[in-house]
């Protein structure tokens, strides 16, 4: 039985960078083998080899086994319909933002429903041909809007030009703006979302039984979920003089909006000899506190406000809970299988 932990990653497409970027901005910075491309290591986490794999191999692989934990889509996690090997433990990571749509000419200016796009397919002398890469997404959600008779079609590449060359007749694709779909003219059906999906990370349901995919996994888990909570969060460090610290926080507290997540953190400076004998009696106290972006310049005012000077900003890289809900299901798991 092996030991090591695999963690497959986009080799290509969208989510391919804003994955190893993502990783990086979380601490968990991955570095390519120097001879075989399809391969990596992260030095965070040691024990951890990195495979790249295209975003629907992912899926299969850690479906299978082979792999133990994948980051990729949702949209073709669950296109893959493999729930029963594969548990999803983060769908929320942040980016990769996009929908799963169906689209048809613009020329089908009486098609603006799915009510509309069955009625449509009813009159039909043929079937309808949907080109798509989602055929267990697609067939459900068509099924469901009584869309009859259809038949999917394989393409490979950008399935945008198909219905201008005649090989089908509408399109189900992943779309971000929709630019692409007006470029090539093609136009949503307004409540034809099939899913929103961004990158997700996933786990093979029996390795989670292994210590070390486990404990690695709910590493993966903590990190993220601080990162993401502190995303847009900025620390802010001033120095306020006043009698005591009781005093500061009643300033802070009732003369400003300066509450920070639980309150503020207030503590005794130092003095230092050469700053009392300028300033005879006076007492500093440090106070920290954490704010948002959008509070920012606010928030530096008001402290100047009360005569807090020195200042300091900086962004915050994580924000720990004390057990976030992903982390404790995940923990949960464990117990029940021990």
């Amino acid at each position: 039985m092996r030991t090591d932990v695999r963690l497959a990653l986009p080799s290509k497409g969208r989510l391919q960078q804003p994955t190893l970027d993502f990783l990086a901005r979380c601490g968990f910075e991955v570095k390519p083998s120097a001879t075989r491309g399809y391969i990596g290591h992260i030095p965070a986490l040691p024990k951890v080899t990195v495979l790249f794999q295209r975003p629907r191999d992912i899926v299969t692989s850690v479906a299978g086994g082979g792999v133990d934990l994948g980051i990729t889509g949702y949209d073709v996690i669950a296109d893959a319909n493999v729930e029963h090997s594969v548990l999803v433990l983060h769908d929320a990571l942040g980016f990769g933002k996009c929908r799963v749509v169906i689209a048809v000419p613009e020329s089908w200016s009486d098609v603006r429903t799915m009510a509309d796009l069955a009625a449509h397919a009813r009159t039909r002398a043929h079937p309808l041909r949907v080109v798509t890469k989602y055929h267990h997404l697609t067939r459900q959600f068509l099924t469901q809007h009584c869309v009859q008779p259809f038949v999917l079609v394989e393409a490979e590449g950008s399935l945008e030009v198909v219905p201008e060359i005649g090989y089908a007749d509408i399109i189900v694709d992943i779309a971000e703006t929709g630019a692409t779909l007006q470029q090539n003219r093609l136009r949503a059906i307004e409540d034809g979302v099939i899913l929103h999906t961004q990158a997700s990370l996933i786990a093979h349901r029996n390795a989670l039984k292994r210590p070390e995919v486990m404990n690695t996994a709910i590493e993966l888990l903590e990190y993220f979920e601080a990162h993401q909570r502190a995303d847009g969060y900025f620390m802010i460090w001033a120095n306020v003089r006043g009698q005591s610290w009781e005093q500061v926080g009643q300033l802070l507290t009732t003369r400003t909006t300066l509450g920070g997540l639980q309150g503020p953190t207030i503590a005794p400076i130092y003095p230092n000899p050469q700053s009392a004998s300028a300033n005879p009696g006076a007492q500093w106290f440090a106070v920290n506190i954490v704010v948002g972006r959008s509070e920012l310049t606010e928030a530096i005012a008001q402290l100047r406000e009360i005569g807090g000077s020195g200042v300091v900003v900086t962004p915050v890289t994580y924000i720990f809970e004390e057990q976030p809900t992903r982390v404790a299901a995940l923990r949960a798991l464990r117990l029940e299988e021990a």
